[in-house]
């Protein structure tokens, strides 16, 4: 090993080493422990029926609304989409939680999805009367308006 890649490898030792450093270390080392104590409620969710429920409950609640309702595992995560609105289902070290976009509630996995999808899709629908309240723009006028203006 030559001196110059000595040198290197010192220099980076050393920025690893300052404060920046230790605390991205200090916060990975406790994301690590939040996870492996939220393992087992990650299993849970993943292997209860109460996910199969929502997905089936979540698909028929948003068909006469005519909305799709995106499914997806993000990690341990799953993530309900519609109307750029999010419900998500994340586990912690003590139960699993529904996260809305402003609270978190505690989820219990061996009860009907019902009443919080309910709660969703009201805001979904609030949302979407929000939406067709908007005035709506038009970017381009018809050519015969154009020239009456002229």
């Amino acid at each position: 090993m030559s001196f110059l890649d000595n040198l290197e490898n010192n220099l980076k030792a050393l920025e690893s080493l300052e404060a920046g450093g230790i605390d991205d270390r200090k916060r990975r080392e406790a994301e690590r422990a939040r996870d492996i104590a939220s393992a087992p409620w990650a299993e849970r969710l993943k292997n209860s029926s109460y996910v199969g429920k929502l997905m089936r409950d979540a698909t028929r609640a948003g068909f006469p609304r005519r909305m799709k309702v995106n499914f997806v595992w993000i990690g341990r995560t799953l993530r309900l989409e519609a109307m750029e609105q999010r419900l998500e289902f994340q586990p912690t070290p003590t139960c699993v939680e529904a996260v809305f976009a402003d609270r978190r509630v505690p989820v219990n996995l061996d009860s009907e999805p019902g009443p919080l999808l309910e709660e969703w899709m009201t805001m979904l629908d609030r949302r979407r009367e929000e939406l067709a309240a908007l005035p709506q723009t038009f970017e381009d006028e018809p050519e015969e308006e154009k020239e009456e203006v002229a």
